[in-house]
């Protein structure tokens, strides 16, 4: 288990210093104002991220809108975690290249991965 937690704590390293692709909602309008596209799941969001443009090819073609244009920003994996989590106002984490299967990786909103003020499992009676 412990070698598991240094894996994960690895891993999460990576993303927080790796820039990610993070598509744009389709939402009518100016694409300036749109927000950053995300999934709800079982009461929490996840913002989709994806490692580059191949992957967020793959999600594409698994929901059938290959033909869509999909616009996107790139954006740092800690200020995903850090920054955009906490602007949801929902209990939200990031999905990393969700269209991958196994090779995919979630970042649920617990402590140790978002800041405490946004995690689900925080103690009764912490500061938001």
């Amino acid at each position: 288990m412990a070698a598991r937690r240094r894996e994960f704590a690895a891993l999460l390293g990576e993303f927080r210093r790796t820039a990610v692709l993070v598509p744009l909602g389709n939402e009518p309008g100016r694409v300036d104002e749109r927000g950053l596209l995300t999934a709800d799941l079982g009461g929490i969001r996840f913002i989709l991220a994806f490692s580059d443009e191949q992957a967020l090819a793959r999600y594409a073609q698994a929901r059938g809108e290959m033909a869509r244009e999909w616009t996107y920003q790139t954006i740092l994996g800690a200020r995903l975690l850090d920054v955009a989590v906490l602007a949801a106002g929902v209990p939200c984490g990031v999905a990393l290249d969700c269209a991958d299967g196994v090779d995919g990786m979630v970042f649920p909103p617990v402590r140790g991965i978002v800041p405490d003020g946004a995690a689900v499992d925080r103690e009764e009676g912490d500061e938001v």
